[in-house]
């Protein structure tokens, strides 16, 4: 039995992919740029990846306030996690920050998931999530590579 196609929402994708740009430049120009400016990209790209992790969180903020259904409440709790989670990664070192950011974003990409396969986000949501998720976490990883000591 074939399954129906799910097609992103245009203006959806062209924000989510437009988005990853300042990940890529960013994780791309820690490695490329001179030494004098690698803390402020750094500082940088992780006040990004801050920002978009409490952004997506707020998503879920906004969809459990439209629900009646019973689930809300717990969704709603939810949503609100991963402006805490950012604001506790700023306070850590570069290779702990980049850390719990990278399992934030997979974490909350599954919780994306889940919320749409419980109707409570829409059913394309998760063809969008998972290749943003998959190219910020690859550039987080990038990024971090710059701080891991290498023998």
């Amino acid at each position: 039995m074939a399954t129906a196609r799910i097609t992103v929402p245009r203006l959806p994708a062209q924000l989510g992919y437009a988005g990853l740009l300042p990940f890529v430049v960013l994780s791309a120009a820690i490695w490329l740029a001179p030494a004098t400016y690698q803390i402020l990209i750094n500082q940088a790209l992780l006040l990004y990846a801050s920002l978009i992790l409490t952004f997506m969180g707020a998503v879920h903020w906004g969809l459990a306030m439209v629900q009646a259904s019973t689930g809300y409440q717990r969704q709603l709790r939810l949503s609100v996690i991963p402006a805490l989670v950012s604001w506790f990664a700023f306070f850590l070192p570069e290779v702990l920050n980049y850390s719990v950011l990278i399992i934030a974003f997979a974490l909350l990409c599954l919780f994306d998931t889940r919320m749409s396969k419980l109707g409570r986000a829409p059913n394309w949501y998760p063809q969008l999530r998972s290749p943003l998720t998959a190219v910020v976490v690859a550039c987080l990883i990038v990024a971090q590579l710059q701080y891991l000591p290498f023998p």
